[in-house]
C-alpha cells in the first residue's frame, strides 16, 4: 500500500514561490522590451500563466505566452499502456530572435526539455531559451540545468514529485512527494 503523499509545498508556498520565480525572471529581463514564456504541457501551462501575471505586476517587459505539447517528441512513447492525449502546441508569436523561458512544474531526469527544446525550434530561432521550474529534482540524465527554480530537492528512490494546479487538478494546489511502490 503506498504511504500518504508528504507536503513539499503548500498551496501559499507554491505562491511564494511563483513569485519568486517571476521576480528572478523580471530581474534577468530588465532591459528586454518582449520575452515569451512557454509552458510545457500539462502543469508547466499553469505556472506559466501565473509567472506571467506575476510579471505584469512587476512591469517590465512585454511578456508572450505559449504552450508546447511534447508528445510527439518523448523518447518514452513505447512505455506507454495509454498514449497521453495531444493538445498541440500554441506559439502565436515570432519566436525568432526573442528570449523565452520554457516553463515546466518538476525538472528531473532532463528529458521532457529535450523534447520541448525539439518541438520549440519548430516554431523559429530564439535569441536564447532559459528553463523556469516550480521544482528541481536532483537525478538527471541529460545536462540539462533550470535557470530558475523555486525550490531544489533530493529524494529517495522510489519517490517522485507530485505537483497538483487547480486549473489542471480539481484537488486544487499542492506539491507533494508520493512514494511508489516497487516495481516487480
Amino acid at each position: 500500500m503506498p504511504e500518504t503523499p508528504r507536503t513539499l509545498l503548500t498551496k501559499a508556498q507554491m505562491a511564494e514561490g511563483i513569485r519568486g520565480l517571476a521576480k528572478s525572471i523580471h530581474e534577468a529581463h530588465r532591459d528586454a522590451a518582449e520575452i515569451a514564456l512557454v509552458g510545457i504541457y500539462t502543469r508547466g501551462v499553469p505556472l506559466a500563466l501565473r509567472i506571467a501575471q506575476e510579471l505584469g505586476r512587476l512591469g517590465g517587459p512585454k511578456v508572450h505566452v505559449g504552450t508546447i505539447d511534447i508528445t510527439q517528441y518523448r523518447d518514452d512513447l513505447n512505455t506507454f499502456t495509454m498514449l497521453p492525449k495531444l493538445e498541440g502546441s500554441d506559439i502565436s508569436f515570432d519566436l525568432d530572435g526573442l528570449d523565452v523561458v520554457l516553463c515546466d512544474e518538476v525538472v528531473f531526469t532532463g528529458r521532457s526539455v529535450r523534447a520541448a527544446l525539439d518541438e520549440l525550434h519548430q516554431f523559429g530561432r530564439p535569441r536564447r531559451v532559459q528553463l523556469a521550474a516550480l521544482v528541481d529534482r536532483a537525478g538527471r540524465e541529460l545536462p540539462v540545468q533550470p535557470d530558475f527554480a523555486a525550490l531544489k530537492v533530493t529524494l529517495q528512490p522510489g519517490e517522485r514529485v507530485a505537483v497538483r494546479f487547480e486549473e489542471v487538478d480539481e484537488s486544487g494546489d499542492a506539491c507533494t512527494i508520493e512514494t511508489q511502490p516497487p516495481s516487480r
